[in-house]
């Protein structure tokens, strides 16, 4: 597995490689605007040559998250219009800046079907509007609340739904702590295979894209979303260490999100790694 973290794009989104590199990252996942606002400047043509200069020198994959103000299945129609907008947004940045993912929360609505047929409408759309290479992964989350996609059947049917075409530029990004949240118990061996089983039958491993690499400061089935240091909360370091020398992983990009101390939580996956 590529090991990686959510770099932070302060003084200009290219500065992200820089910090990878002293953390000693395979790849990186970046925000390509605002993460928690509905506004986003413009990306500037000479920030687009240096982010694409940097990443031809690093030759770090790198993928963006979305904003976490988007909601595509929100009731509400302003909200969902903003969110729809801002989708496409964000892929058309990812498009300019050469970024090969944009990983997504689907988003909240009381009605599942409603608002997994809401999702949906919101990937098509976005995609039909920027065309090009870009892939939209959907995140899995940990059902928090009216959350949608906290269990792979979900997910699947998200994308089932697409035309054929469109479904070939989308995705899945796979959070550990999401997963043991929603109650997938991820903790021993018997555990992991049997989960890895059902993600393959429901949505098949080879649309994993991406793995966000994050310990559950809460217990299994909880269904709240709570990050923690790896090794550091209640699913420990097994789920990990089955994660890393799984060889059908072995080129998927894994990413710690936690706040701070990307470094370490990187040193710790990579000791997991069986020489």
């Amino acid at each position: 597995m590529l090991l990686g973290a959510h770099e932070p794009i302060a003084g200009g989104i290219s500065k992200a490689f820089a910090r990878a590199e002293a953390d000693g990252a395979d790849c990186l996942q970046v925000f390509t605007r605002n993460a928690r606002g509905w506004a986003a400047r413009p990306l500037g043509d000479d920030e687009v040559r240096r982010f694409r200069g940097e990443a031809r020198r690093t030759k770090k994959p790198v993928a963006a998250h979305s904003s976490y103000l988007i909601n595509c299945a929100a009731a509400d129609r302003e909200i969902r219009k903003k969110s729809w907008a801002a989708l496409a947004d964000e892929l058309l940045r990812c498009q300019l800046l050469g970024i090969s993912a944009l990983i997504f929360h689907p988003g909240s609505h009381e009605d599942e079907a409603r608002g997994g047929k809401l999702v949906t409408e919101a990937m098509a759309r976005a995609l039909a509007k920027v065309p090009g290479k870009t892939r939209l992964l959907v995140e899995t989350t940990a059902g928090q609340g009216s959350s949608l996609g906290w269990r792979f059947e979900q997910v699947a049917e998200y994308r089932a739904a697409l035309p054929a075409r469109t479904r070939r530029r989308t995705g899945v990004c796979v959070d550990t702590c999401h997963v043991f949240a929603a109650g997938y118990d991820i903790t021993t061996e018997e555990g992991y295979h049997r989960t890895i089983e059902e993600l393959g039958a429901t949505i098949g491993l080879e649309n994993v894209r991406a793995f966000h690499l994050n310990d559950s400061q809460k217990p299994l089935g909880c269904r709240v979303d709570r990050h923690e240091h790896i090794g550091r909360g209640a699913m420990g370091l097994a789920p990990f260490r089955f994660l890393v020398n799984d060889t059908r992983f072995a080129k998927t990009p894994g990413i710690v999100e936690t706040d701070s101390r990307f470094k370490e939580n990187i040193e710790a996956l990579r000791r997991l790694v069986r020489s």
